[in-house]
Formats: C-alpha cells, structure tokens, sequence
C-alpha cells in the first residue's frame, strides 16, 4: 500500500516562503506596476533582505512572471469543471462561479495584476495562457455543449458564457474601489462575496435554462 510522503521540513519552509514573497509581490505590482515596483519594497513587506528574495526569485521579471503565473494556476485550480465532471450542471455551474469568487476575494490584487498584463495584450503571459488556459477551455467548452446536447440547459455559445462569468466574477476584484463606493463601504466584506455569489448563480442558472 502507497503512504504518502510528508514534505520535508526544508522543502515546506521554502514554499511558505515563495507563497509569502508570492502575496507581497502581488500588493506591490498591483499599486506600482511592473516598471515602478521594485524588490527592495517587496523585501521589505516579507521581512527580507533584498539579497534573500532573489535567492527565490533571481530577478524583478522572474518574480512578476511568477506571480501572474500563478494566479492563472489557482484559477484553473479552482473553476475546472472537467475536474468535477458529471451529469450535474446545476452544481457545477455553482460550484464553477464560486470558487472564481473565491479567487477575486482572496487574491483581488493578483487578479488586479493579471488584468493589467492583459490588457497591454499579455506580453508575459500569452504562450502560459496557449499552454494552460485555452486547452481547459476547450475542455469546459465541450462538456458545455454536452449538456446541451442531453437538453439539460438552453443552447448558448459556451465560449462567451465562460467569458461572462470571468468578466462578472473578475469585475469584484479588479474593479473593488468602485463597488465599495457604490455601496458606501471602505473595502467588501465576505457577506459582499457571498451575495454576488448567490446573485451571479441564479442569474446564470436561468439565464441558461439549466433543468
């Protein structure tokens, strides 16, 4: 019978580590930009000398490269429907709206930095997202038309409804300052989240005719 390996304590240490400088860079190059951040601010948020993060990360585009990277990664993570694969689009659907959710909640300056790059046409990211996002896609594209082929959801065009529900669920992120004005709030809370949440999934789940 397979055990399973516990990481050794050097190996754990130096994740929690790379997450921490990960989270820091995040705040930084989404307030400065990739040309005004600099590592020694990044350092300074991680209790680093400057020589110490770049025994992690060996340079300013390494670093950047990685935090966008990395966002993506957790995106794919947490919305594949193919990873919940079943005979459930009600469920899947919900459960692919939250976790995106989940996303912009916890990490909304990652996802602010990633639009960022983005929109000035993924200089960084275009061949990650060839590698990465567009073969999920397809993935989630077909079994979309699957169910719409079994009658269990209305026919749609899955490539613009995956768009809306990235740009929907995105928009609590990157465009956070304007809805906590809107609602006369400093910052959203988790009740906010989970509002937008439940609002998005019925609005969707009949919006697509779902049975």
């Amino acid at each position: 019978m397979k055990q399973n390996v516990q990481p050794k304590p050097k190996r754990l240490s130096r994740k929690l580590t790379e997450q921490k400088i990960l989270l820091a860079a995040e705040d930084v190059f989404a307030l400065y930009g990739y040309q005004g951040a600099a590592i020694n601010t990044i350092a300074e948020l991680t209790g680093l000398t400057k020589q110490n993060l770049l025994y992690y990360f060996p340079s300013k585009e390494v670093l950047y490269q990685k935090v966008l990277e990395n966002i993506l990664d957790l995106w794919l993570d947490k919305m594949a429907l193919l990873a919940q694969r079943g005979d459930d689009p009600k469920t899947m659907i919900a459960s692919y709206i939250k976790g995106k959710m989940e996303i912009s909640q916890s990490h909304p300056n990652g996802s602010k930095v990633f639009a960022t790059e983005i929109i000035q046409g993924a200089p960084h990211l275009k061949d990650y997202l060839v590698s990465h996002l567009l073969p999920q896609l397809e993935e989630d594209v077909k079994l979309i038309n699957e169910w719409i082929a079994a009658d269990k959801m209305d026919p749609v065009d899955p490539y613009h409804l995956f768009f809306m529900i990235w740009a929907s669920t995105q928009t609590y992120a990157d465009f956070s300052s304007q809805i906590s004005l809107a609602l006369g709030k400093e910052q959203l809370a988790e009740t906010d989240f989970e509002k937008a949440t439940e609002f998005l999934t019925q609005l969707l789940l009949k919006g697509l005719g779902v049975k």
